[in-house]
């Protein structure tokens, strides 16, 4: 049975009223655990609209071959609940980046973020990577996305997931907000600030944060979310939208702080959102709960011209789901603050350098891809040390940013030429390379391919080309690379990824 803190229950109590019995119940039921479908790897999912057919057909295949039943997330066109004897988080097709192991009330964010193609997309506390990776997808490679972790442990695994989610035009960064609010004043369409919190909707799975939580450990958090908050509107273009989450159930992290939020910034506003029938408004007179008595006996007059009831709760009694709360936050139009806001070429992508590096890129990407021209007429080539990549044609000059990825990861140079990027694997799908090798992902040559052993070639898995760099692939995603000679295809994947 789960311990909770005793104040914790206490403060549910007065909030609750006549809910805290079913609130409290729902710690006896087991977790549910979810995973989404990317939509960047399933076949098709470079389509202008990803089917709903091929949805489903996805759907069906990973519970085919991961041996888990799915059914479907409410809120979210991708998401999925799973059960069952399989291990999804341990299968081929995971590595394959063809879904991502995410709660499922965490997925409301990306969803209701709703980036679209073209979008200049923020995500500002995005470690390990979930709502990037679904931000990644809708945005379908055409546009540019900054995910940035303060940590930097937790920011390699934020760069790990962006990789093995095949995402192009993203960009990993491990700096604090103030640091980016300097660079990027008013840039953004869109930003996620997944803020760090008490995590009370995390008690049930997670016993570090019931160990740790405190009142003074909320209003801690308040104020640091209150910080991390006004520096990403300064970084949202007008008309921009940012969505603000918890996952925390206290009002000081959540209507409190959003009340504070829009009395100081009056060019914003709450953006009602078309949500699912599970879901929760949220409670305009939670906002004044631990506030100073002063400042709430001030603001309480005011309360209901806030629009505070547009923001959501997500109650684990309500749903099949964790705690969280999300408040959808927009912009006023109007114009730019002066100053230049058009993209700045950075001196270090001057075409003019590195003409020997430039010159066996191209040659490797004509070996590997197998319509390389819409590659190589990119321009936004960057050498990063040995390490060459792409980065999103809309990225402005980063020089002085901790970058970790600066974009695509597209080869290494290793004694006068390029061997290609894992990353650049993870990005392509079969249909988009050179020579590639199907390993079906429910077979043991997909596991002995992911323990680093070499595989001898069997001809009818074989496609486009019969030595050379072949792409690795599992139901059609971009797995890895092996170098085929001789009929033994010479593994290639990365050592420090392989299975044990």
């Amino acid at each position: 049975m789960i311990q909770l803190p005793e104040r914790f229950k206490e403060r549910m109590k007065e909030l609750l009223g006549e809910e805290y019995g079913a609130f409290e119940a729902s710690y006896e039921k087991d977790r549910v655990q979810g995973l989404r479908l990317n939509s960047l790897k399933c076949k098709g999912g470079r389509e202008p609209l990803w089917e709903q057919t091929g949805k489903d057909q996805a759907a069906e295949l990973v519970q085919e071959k991961t041996g888990t039943a799915l059914e479907p997330v409410d809120w979210v066109k991708e998401g999925f609940y799973y059960t069952g004897e399989g291990r999804p988080g341990k299968h081929p097709l995971h590595e394959a980046g063809f879904y991502y192991i995410q709660e499922p009330s965490a997925m409301a964010v990306g969803d209701l973020l709703d980036p679209e193609p073209g979008d200049r997309v923020l995500d500002l506390c995005a470690a390990p990577g979930g709502k990037s990776s679904h931000i990644a997808s809708r945005l379908k490679g055409d546009g540019f996305l900054l995910s940035n972790e303060i940590h930097p442990a937790r920011a390699r695994i934020l760069s790990q997931n962006i990789e093995r989610m095949g995402v192009r035009n993203g960009v990993v960064s491990n700096e604090d907000a103030g640091s980016l609010a300097v660079r990027f004043p008013e840039f953004f369409d869109k930003i996620a600030v997944d803020a760090p919190c008490s995590g009370e909707g995390m008690f049930r799975k997670d016993e570090e944060a019931r160990n740790q939580w405190s009142e003074e450990h909320v209003r801690m958090c308040a104020a640091r979310q209150q910080e991390i908050l006004d520096l990403a509107a300064s970084m949202l273009k007008p008309g921009g939208r940012i969505v603000y989450s918890t996952c925390t159930f206290a009002p000081e992290e959540n209507e409190g702080l959003i009340l504070h939020f829009l009395r100081k910034h009056e060019d914003f506003s709450l953006e009602p959102a078309a949500c699912s029938g599970k879901f929760s408004q949220g409670r305009p007179e939670w906002a004044l709960y631990g506030q100073e008595e002063a400042w709430a006996e001030e603001v309480k007059g005011e309360l209901s011209g806030y629009g505070l009831e547009n923001t959501i709760r997500l109650m684990p009694h309500r749903l099949e789901g964790e705690g969280h709360f999300i408040a959808i936050l927009k912009r006023r139009p109007g114009l730019l603050a002066e100053g230049d806001r058009r993209r700045r070429t950075p001196a270090y992508l001057d075409p003019k350098r590195d003409k020997e590096y430039l010159r066996e890129a191209e040659r490797l990407l004509r070996e590997v891809l197998k319509e390389p021209e819409p590659w190589l007429s990119r321009e936004e080539y960057l050498m990063f040390g040995e390490q060459l990549y792409l980065v999103p044609p809309q990225m402005p000059d980063m020089k002085g940013l901790k970058v970790v990825r600066p974009g695509l990861h597209i080869g290494t140079w290793k004694k006068n030429r390029f061997e290609p990027a894992h990353a650049l694997a993870a990005a392509l799908l079969e249909e988009e390379a050179a020579g590639w090798y199907e390993l079906p992902s429910d077979q043991e040559a997909a596991v002995r391919y992911l323990k680093g052993e070499a595989l001898s070639c069997e001809a009818d898995r074989l496609g486009g080309k019969e030595k050379g760099w072949v792409l690795m692939t599992a139901e059609g995603s971009g797995l890895g690379w092996a170098k085929l000679s001789g009929g033994i295809l010479k593994n290639h994947y990365p050592k420090g990824l392989r299975w044990m």
